[in-house]
């Protein structure tokens, strides 16, 4: 089994920035990650994708809301990857959950192919 938890969230003023973390783990010997995606959900809303980096490649995607505002990292090492949020808006307030992705998949947009996820962190943006 998988264990993903998030840090980083906090409260922020408008253009502010913040950095969440997302660190996997195991008590098995190792395991395989294919992805990390960020999502997030919004009070009264359905959770939404942000944001996800394929592990081998390093390759990252982004929601259209994100697209130039966030970036993604990785530290393969320590099986981690950062979400950098910049230009905060009131409307990115929200909980933000990690997952990971231990199987190979065409795609990782979709939540439902990631395995293991964090219990999210509050990210308040003021206005």
């Amino acid at each position: 089994q998988v264990y993903v938890v998030e840090s980083g969230g906090g409260l922020v003023q408008t253009g502010g920035s913040l950095r969440l973390s997302c660190a996997a783990s195991t008590r098995a010997f190792s395991f395989n990650m294919y992805a990390m995606g960020w999502f997030r959900q919004a009070p009264g809303k359905e959770r939404e994708f942000v944001a996800h980096i394929r592990w081998n490649e390093g390759v990252s995607y982004f929601a259209d809301f994100a697209e130039g505002r966030f970036t993604i990292s990785r530290d393969n090492a320590k099986n981690t990857a950062f979400l950098q949020m910049n230009s905060l808006k009131p409307e990115d307030t929200a909980v933000y959950h990690c997952a990971a992705a231990t199987h190979l998949s065409a795609s990782y947009f979709a939540s439902s192919v990631y395995d293991a996820w964090g219990p999210g962190t509050q990210v308040t943006v003021s206005s």
